[in-house]
């Protein structure tokens, strides 16, 4: 059966159509409409009871978000929550293809062991930690990095297990057959194939990165100044609904935007087998193809 034939018996037809357009219309109603609120608080210089709109528009909230230091707390979050992807993204799939190809002895005690950050309580590991930091002489916002990057791991090294566990050495084999040097396969053949399982992974540590306040006010000691922060703070006064709505809006931005990301990567496309002139089976895929030339 061909794709596109696959695809047409596959796709929605008549009232199952509805039922999913439905279905998708009232999720982004249910996730969209706790924006709505914060959205109006942004732009309200007044909003007295009962009225159900602000009774005065204005940007006062985004002056005061900007006095409260909102753009440069935006950008520290920003290149921490990249930096902390950019290490525990390749660590977790390091240790997500050894566990998975039986590379590591007591791969479940090795399993645990990456679970251990989420089991804990984050404020009592934190406060550990940061003893064993501060007597070493770990530069704080290194060991900001450090400890976010441990906190990561998990979510990067079992999504990408997931990846792994459906991952055909078989490639990889037949790729240094014909010739390819391991920069060759890494490139060509295994980064194309598992790349959605690492945008996934990249964006869950991103997360954990950006969304986080009890490591960096800890263990950053208030030198490393970042936007969940600052909300916190102006959170924390009276008569700053509106800078903290701006705040809160404007903390949204890059998970929603790299998500959007994440889910439009797609894999490659189901491989297919050609022969080359020498009778040797070449894979091709959309991402990566293994030409006669791969051995160049």
């Amino acid at each position: 059966m061909t794709g596109a034939n696959a695809s047409t018996l596959t796709s929605p037809r008549g009232p199952g159509r509805i039922i999913r357009l439905a279905a998708t219309t009232a999720l982004v109603v249910w996730f969209a409409l706790p924006f709505l609120p914060l959205a109006m608080w942004s732009f309200a210089d007044a909003w007295s009871y009962p009225s159900p709109v602000p009774t005065m528009w204005g940007v006062a909230g985004l002056q005061d978000a900007a006095g409260f230091g909102a753009l440069p707390a935006f950008g520290r979050s920003v290149l921490l929550g990249l930096v902390v992807a950019a290490i525990a993204t390749p660590l977790g799939a390091l240790a997500a293809r050894a566990l998975t190809f039986g590379a590591v002895p007591f791969p479940r005690t090795v399993s645990a062991l990456l679970l251990a950050p989420i089991a804990l309580p984050p404020f009592a590991a934190v406060l550990g930690v940061n003893v064993v930091l501060l007597r070493v002489h770990v530069p704080s916002i290194a060991g900001v990095v450090l400890v976010l990057v441990v906190m990561a791991l998990p979510y990067t090294a079992f999504v990408l297990r997931a990846a792994y566990g459906s991952y055909d050495l078989s490639f990889e084999e037949e790729a240094r057959l014909l010739g390819a040097g391991r920069a060759q396969v890494m490139r060509r053949v295994h980064l194309p194939m598992i790349a959605p399982a690492l945008a996934r992974a990249a964006f869950l540590a991103f997360l954990v990165a950006w969304s986080d306040y009890i490591v960096t006010l800890i263990v950053g000691g208030g030198e490393l100044v970042t936007l969940p922060l600052v909300v916190a703070g102006a959170a924390a006064g009276l008569g700053n609904d509106s800078a903290v709505a701006v705040m809160s809006l404007a903390a949204t931005v890059p998970p929603v935007v790299l998500l959007v990301a994440v889910l439009g990567l797609r894999g490659p496309r189901p491989s297919r087998t050609r022969r080359a002139r020498s009778g040797v089976p070449i894979v091709e895929s959309s991402a990566g193809r293994a030409r006669g030339g791969i051995a160049a």
